[in-house]
């Protein structure tokens, strides 16, 4: 009996023990935790201003502007060197000009088909052209009897390539411009600027003077023969 009552009272001072230690190790826990100080985010005798919100500035999408036509003409000439030391076609006159700096000159049939002259407004020179013909930002697509049909592409500052359709209408032409564009399609000489009217009346009197001096000399003929008739 007293052996079991001592037992009893041994597991009982142990389970108390047992219980202090995880208290203490509890508390130990709870008061290390209390000594990490963490500042309030923010001062609690302030007013209370909410937060601004930050406006996010849209960027808005712009066509990518071209190079200057110097840039472009320089380019070219580099585009074609490197052609040329590989032994390759060289690029076309009109991979340095825009579909804006052209002016559509004339439209004439060729043996290989519609053909066209433009002339590029910067540079003041004029091609001919057919369709495939390749440009800076774009490419002819067909000839027209009145127009020429172009493929553009624009590209935009976020990276987008945009493609359309664009037309360029005949200029009108006055009887000089269309006689000058019909002889370059034709291979022929161009014809002389008109003379000033001084030049006219100059050119009108010798004529007549030369046509007097025929009508003498038939005349003398005629006489010289009638003589030489007589018996």
């Amino acid at each position: 009996m007293k052996d079991s009552t001592r037992t009893m009272r041994q597991i009982f001072l142990g389970l108390l023990t047992l219980a202090f230690v995880a208290g203490g190790v509890a508390t130990a826990g709870a008061q290390e935790a209390s000594t990490s100080y963490k500042g309030a985010r923010r001062d609690p005798f302030t007013k209370y201003k909410p937060p601004v919100k930050r406006q996010l500035v849209k960027k808005t999408a712009e066509p990518v502007a071209p190079p200057s036509i110097q840039s472009r003409i320089d380019k070219y000439k580099a585009d074609k060197q490197a052609a040329m030391s590989r032994q390759q076609a060289a690029p076309k006159p009109t991979t340095a000009l825009l579909l804006s700096e052209l002016q559509v000159i004339g439209i004439f049939r060729t043996p290989r088909g519609f053909a066209a002259m433009v002339e590029a407004t910067p540079i003041k020179l004029s091609y001919v052209i057919y369709p495939g013909e390749p440009f800076y930002d774009g490419m002819l697509v067909a000839i027209e009897e009145t127009r020429l049909v172009f493929r553009r592409q624009t590209r935009w500052t976020d990276g987008r390539l945009e493609v359309a359709v664009e037309s360029k209408p005949l200029r009108q032409q006055n009887v000089n411009d269309s006689m000058t564009v019909t002889r370059a399609a034709t291979g022929e000489a161009p014809a002389p600027a008109p003379k000033a009217k001084d030049d006219r009346d100059s050119e009108l009197e010798r004529l007549k003077a030369e046509v007097e001096r025929l009508k003498a000399l038939t005349q003398s003929a005629g006489t010289q023969q009638q003589e030489a008739g007589r018996p």
